[in-house]
């Protein structure tokens, strides 16, 4: 049976996440529910066949599980690794948007090519060159 993985992202500013994620990294809205708050209930971004969720940081029964990393002292505990067909093309766009880069544009040696960076609210965002389901 088929298994699709779809990364979850809670922002304090989801708005504003979706906006700049749009922009930075290419996703594309599919769909945004917002709150009664001015937040984000639910959304759901995609790149290529991909897709990630995200929401506004609340208190909640999973807003207790996941908190956006300045919630907790800085730092994530995953990221996203995402297969991009124009690393260096995704890099200078990324960087035009304000990207705070992790680890620069470099040769990988498993293969390809990639980077690391954060987002404005700090999640760790890599991506490469390096398709590990490719033969």
């Amino acid at each position: 049976m088929p298994a699709n993985i779809i990364p979850t992202l809670r922002y304090h500013d989801a708005p504003a996440a979706i906006d700049w994620l749009c922009k930075a990294f290419g996703f594309a809205q599919h769909l945004v529910v917002p709150d009664d708050s001015g937040g984000i209930a639910h959304a759901q971004l995609v790149l290529g066949d991909g897709m990630i969720m995200l929401g506004s940081a609340r208190d909640d029964d999973f807003g207790r599980l996941q908190k956006p990393p300045r919630d907790v002292g800085g730092v994530g505990t995953q990221s996203a690794y995402v297969v991009v067909a124009d690393v260096n093309a995704h890099h200078a766009r990324a960087m035009a948007a304000g990207a705070r880069i992790a680890h620069p544009l470099e040769d990988k040696d498993y293969g390809g090519r990639g980077y690391s960076c954060f987002d404005p609210e700090g999640h760790v965002w890599s991506f490469g060159s390096y398709d590990p389901w490719s033969k």
